[in-house]
């Protein structure tokens, strides 16, 4: 344990790729966590896919040892914490548990739309700030004009910014300084009683549920029984250790310091992200104010290629969920495509990456229904229900109404790609709230429906600008839209895995295009196979996809026309059976192309 004072507890908050990851790297290597050999690129992330996508998806934590200039040594804690717009809630954790935050801005590229999220989310976590700009070592950084853009986009200080190049090492030595210097102290009372945080929670297959906690108030030793002050569960302390980044056990920690406990616990779900530890015996008063609960905003059914892998996608949905508290799942049927699951997510991305480590890990071969999000149905009873999946839309009749999640986005783009960006929104039934601009930049704000978001928003964005404007939402609230659900029908027959809620000024021409596409997929049978898109009992698409064609008077040359009509009208009598029993088995492919169709 140490004194309060010697501590410094900060998390790094960035856009994606400017730099977080590698500057964490530095610090590690500078104050020793991990010997030569032991370094690597991205330390702290540890899967495959943060790797590769150079990406954070997993906020991770050290505890580094430092001796400052004025010959005091110091315990920093570091919190690295993900970029992307789908995992923000694991930056509100984080940024609970430090009370400074490392601003680091690409002096190249300058402020983006997740670098102002995040900054206001720490400015309400009242953190001490230090602006750091990174990449000076890049031809074309720009200190000075990064230095403005800062003080005139979110308003901070940047007279003082720390010159860096994270991946040369210049400058960290003077960020470990400003770190000690500039960021307070945490506060706690090392005699009152435990009050600790649980900022993350994940499964280990030797030691069960490791547990990352920040001591608030009093001590935490092995041996002790704790509380949780949410469920009430009781559990003994096995082991208390700290992450150097590798596992180190210590005898206690005091206020103020961030480690980790084990204890026995079998799931991840019994240890909930925000809820506070206290010892069992002698209780804290009142847990500590908790982060938001998380809400998954994307829904779509996954379902195994092959149906006799449902038994193996159960059991991978399972340990994935041990490591991830923000995604749900649950059983759901469907007549085109068997037995699967309905899974809900933060996000596209986190849509999918939770695909690819299913694919990758568990080598699934999956098929995903297309996303949709949840709308709150008005019964005329009354009674409200949630939506997940269109096709358990109850009765028109029986509807008053229907509200959809409306989101707040914040986009940050250049001027010459302004215009093809305002249509965009336009085009997605886009609200415009505010339009301002720094420097050459515009910061446009705009209440978009969520529905017209999570489909591939974000590509179209990234593709009209050139990949130079980024965006970051927040839910707003639930509004009342004029949405319906479109089905299609294959022959006669509703393929409800590609139904769909959608706003009725837009059902014709998506249901136009969806029929158009189908027709192209489907294989072609004996008899005309009609596919058409309805709105209830209202057919508003149709397309036909012709019979293939069996020349049954092949065999007749000359003689009377009789026996000829014979023969076709016996081929068309039969026709007419076929269409009636006969089963229109459309393909996987075909699924994935319809529900990845552009929606423009």
């Amino acid at each position: 344990m140490s004194a309060t004072e010697n501590i410094r507890n900060f998390s790094i908050i960035a856009h994606i790729d400017h730099g977080k990851s590698t500057l964490a790297d530095r610090l590690i290597q500078i104050c020793g966590g991990l010997s030569q050999r032991e370094m690597r690129e991205q330390v702290l992330d540890s899967m495959d896919i943060e790797r590769e996508r150079g990406i954070t998806i997993k906020a991770q934590t050290v505890r580094l040892n430092y001796r400052a200039k004025d010959g005091k040594d110091y315990i920093l804690n570091l919190m690295d914490t993900p970029g992307h717009v789908d995992f923000s809630y694991e930056v509100s954790r984080s940024l609970a548990a430090c009370e400074g935050s490392l601003l680091v801005v690409d002096a190249s590229q300058g402020v983006e739309a997740q670098t102002l999220a995040n900054v206001y989310k720490a400015l309400d976590s009242n953190h001490e700030i230090i602006p750091i700009l990174n990449k000076i070592d890049l031809p074309a950084a720009e200190p000075e004009r990064i230095r403005r853009q800062i003080e005139d986009v979110i308003g901070l200080d940047a007279s003082g910014a720390i010159l860096v190049s994270a991946k040369t090492g210049e400058g960290v030595d003077e960020v470990l300084e400003a770190l000690v210097t500039q960021l307070p102290a945490p506060q706690g009372d090392a005699s009152k009683p435990l009050a600790a945080l649980l900022v993350d929670s994940w499964y280990d297959p030797y030691l069960g549920v490791i547990i990352l906690v920040r001591i608030v108030d009093g001590v935490l030793k092995k041996g002790q029984t704790i509380r949780m002050m949410s469920s009430g569960r009781e559990h003994l302390v096995e082991q208390v250790g700290v992450f150097t980044p590798k596992l180190k056990r210590v005898d206690a920690l005091g206020p103020g310091e961030v480690g980790y406990l084990t204890a026995a616990i079998k799931e991840v779900a019994h240890t909930r992200v925000g809820d506070t530890l206290t010892d069992a015996k002698k209780p804290a008063a009142k847990p500590l104010p908790g982060f938001q609960p998380v809400q998954s905003v994307v829904f779509c059914g996954l379902y195994p290629v092959d149906t006799s892998d449902y038994e193996h996608l159960k059991v991978s949905l399972g340990k994935l969920k041990l490591n991830d508290a923000s995604f749900e799942y649950a059983p759901e049927t469907s007549m085109a495509l068997g037995s699967g699951f309905r899974c809900g997510f933060l996000g596209m991305l986190h849509l999918e990456i939770i695909q690819e480590r299913l694919s990758r890990e568990f080598d699934l071969d999956l098929i995903t229904t297309a996303p949709s999000v949840i709308y709150k149905v008005h019964m005329t009873s009354g009674e409200v229900k949630e939506l997940h999946n269109p096709a358990d839309l109850p009765e028109v009749t029986r509807i008053k109404k229907i509200d959809e999640p409306w989101i707040r986005a914040t986009i940050l783009v250049p001027d010459e790609y302004l215009g093809a960006i305002l249509k965009l929104c336009e085009d997605r039934r886009g609200v415009q709230v505010d339009l301002t601009y720094a420097g050459s930049r515009a910061m446009v704000v705009y209440d978009l429906p969520l529905n017209e978001v999570v489909y591939d928003f974000y590509d179209r964005l990234k593709s009209l600008s050139r990949g130079y404007a980024s965006f970051d939402y927040t839910i707003e609230e639930y509004r009342e839209g004029n949405l319906v659900r479109m089905s299609i029908l294959v022959n006669g027959e509703p393929v409800d895995a590609l139904s769909m809620m959608i706003h009725r000024s837009k059902a014709e021409a998506r249901g136009r295009a969806l029929c158009a596409k189908l027709k192209e997929l489907i294989p072609r049978a004996l008899f005309k196979i009609p596919i058409q898109a309805a709105l209830g009992g209202k057919v508003i698409a149709r397309e036909t996809l012709s019979a293939m064609r069996k020349d049954v008077t092949a065999k007749c040359y000359g003689g009377d026309f009789t026996r000829k009509r014979k023969l076709l009208d016996k081929q068309k009598k039969g026709k007419a059976r076929m269409r009636t029993f006969g089963k229109v088995s459309i393909p996987q492919e075909a699924f994935i192309a319809a529900l990845k169709m552009d929606q423009d």
